[in-house]
């Protein structure tokens, strides 16, 4: 049952009606339309603190396979497209199927990123993208089959296992920032030249001094405006490439298995089901977190009509060429920073995704971002991850010694493929696939331990909800 709106001695904050309009005060703020004068720069808030996680998957998965410039645009485009498809689907839903109509953004999620590249490696070049697409699409199948069961089944995953999960992404992702900061490319020959290095930092040292000396919007874009005048630096230099604005078309919608067919492998679908389940926890959690900052309640029913969004985006991205779809946590930061808690804003948000995706042009200007640049902002984009994820675990109990060795042992587990790459090469193919991605093999080992420590021969345990809100 929804919160009432704040009566008009109360009605003081940004989201607040005006107290001489009785009919406006029965509204919740978050079913608010505002004035376009408000929503427009809310909703530009929410783009900015999301653009650069939704670009960042096909950027890496991109380069991964191979891709040229076009293929590279068609691929953030189509991720652009079905971020804003299923943002909108989220925001304003088909009440009681779909949609937990709450200004909840969902787009790519760079939590699957490892398994996808661990997908690319165990593959040929033209298998590689139907590999994991044909993953994706089981997994976008898992979740709706899953997702009104799946208060169930979070026991199993508590901000002990999600706190390993969400550290080990940002750490195993921290090789490909590295690697864009030295070129980009490890087969050329001025790979690691010391100009690349140079303007890799000086964009990581320009996003820090935004962050230190900006204020109000200007430090919530701090990566993107790093990213921009990393670029503009790197222009004299002539290390900026322009040709993709050349060659891309102004607009055109993405082509149905532009990539290939889906190839079905049974290692690629059980990796991708994995990270599946932790995204089906981040969005759960992130629900819970957006209806307590919105004072409207969330309960079972609108945590599986918000996995239900999960499933459909993740289950028709890959037609189009996108990837695995979850929550933003960033942008439920922004809603909790500005007050603003319209759905409309953030369903704004996502049109506008929408129609960025509609436009390859748009793609392509970010293709053109030197991979220096990329580099220099990509270390403080999945340390970031790293961090949120010792934030959970710092809230997970570690004052007990049984939780100390499921973290240290998980951690190890998921560190192995970072440390030792060709630790599991005499292992079989599927097992390469499910332990080569140190997210895999972490959340893997991480639940097992947890079921081991916590439920064998144990009674009761933590609510769902309990489990969830402690995240």
């Amino acid at each position: 049952m929804a919160v009432p709106a704040k009566g008009p001695a109360e009605a003081e904050g940004p989201c607040s009606t005006p107290p001489e309009s009785s009919t406006a005060s029965q509204v919740h703020p978050v079913d608010e339309k505002l004035h376009p004068s408000r929503l427009a720069p809310a909703a530009l808030q929410h783009i900015a603190a999301m653009y650069a996680g939704v670009v960042t998957p096909p950027l890496i998965i991109g380069q991964a396979v191979g891709l040229d410039t076009a293929g590279q645009t068609r691929l953030i485009a189509a991720s652009l497209l079905i971020a804003g498809l299923a943002t909108l689907l989220q925001t304003l839903g088909v009440k009681g199927f779909v949609g937990n109509r709450l200004p909840f953004v969902n787009a790519a999620s760079s939590a699957g990123i490892a398994p996808m590249l661990a997908i690319a490696e165990t593959n040929a070049k033209g298998d590689q993208l139907p590999a994991i697409y044909g993953a994706v699409m089981v997994a976008g199948v898992f979740c709706l089959a899953v997702g009104p069961f799946f208060g169930r089944l979070l026991r199993f995953f508590p901000p002990l296992v999600t706190g390993v999960v969400i550290t080990l992404i940002g750490v195993t992702l921290m090789p490909v920032p590295v690697g864009w900061a030295q070129g980009g490319d490890k087969t050329a020959s001025d790979y690691g030249d010391m100009r690349y290095l140079a303007l890799a930092a000086f964009t990581l040292v320009v996003i820090l001094l935004i962050q230190r000396f900006g204020k109000g919007f200007v430090k919530q874009v701090a990566l993107l405006f790093g990213m921009l005048i990393g670029t503009l630096a790197a222009i004299p230099f002539g290390m900026a490439d322009f040709s993709s604005l050349k060659s891309a078309p102004v607009a055109a919608l993405p082509t149905p298995f532009a990539f290939g067919a889906p190839e079905f492998q049974p290692a690629a679908i059980i990796s991708l089901c994995l990270v599946m389940l932790v995204l089906m926890t981040e969005s759960s959690a992130g629900m819970l977190a957006i209806g307590e900052i919105c004072e409207r309640e969330c309960d079972g029913k609108t945590i599986t009509r918000g996995l239900r969004t999960d499933g459909i985006a993740t289950f028709i991205g890959p037609i189009f060429g996108g990837l695995p779809t979850s929550a933003f946590a960033q942008n439920v930061g922004v809603v909790s920073l500005t007050k603003v808690r319209s759905r409309y804003v953030v369903a704004v948000a996502g049109g506008t995704l929408l129609i960025l995706g509609i436009f390859p042009m748009l793609g392509a200007v970010v293709s053109m971002v030197p991979m220096p640049v990329l580099g220099g902002a990509g270390i403080v984009l999945f340390g970031s991850i790293a961090v949120s994820g010792i934030r959970t675990l710092s809230e997970a109990g570690l004052d007990d010694s049984s939780n100390i060795i499921l973290v240290a042992v998980s951690l190890g587990a998921g560190i192995i493929p970072l440390a030792a790459p060709s630790f599991y090469a005499d292992f079989p193919a599927w097992a390469q696939t499910v332990l080569g991605s140190g997210i895999s093999a972490g959340a893997l080992v991480a639940v097992s331990l947890n079921l081991f420590f916590h439920h064998l021969g144990t009674r009761g345990g933590a609510s769902a909800a309990a489990a969830l809100k402690s995240s």
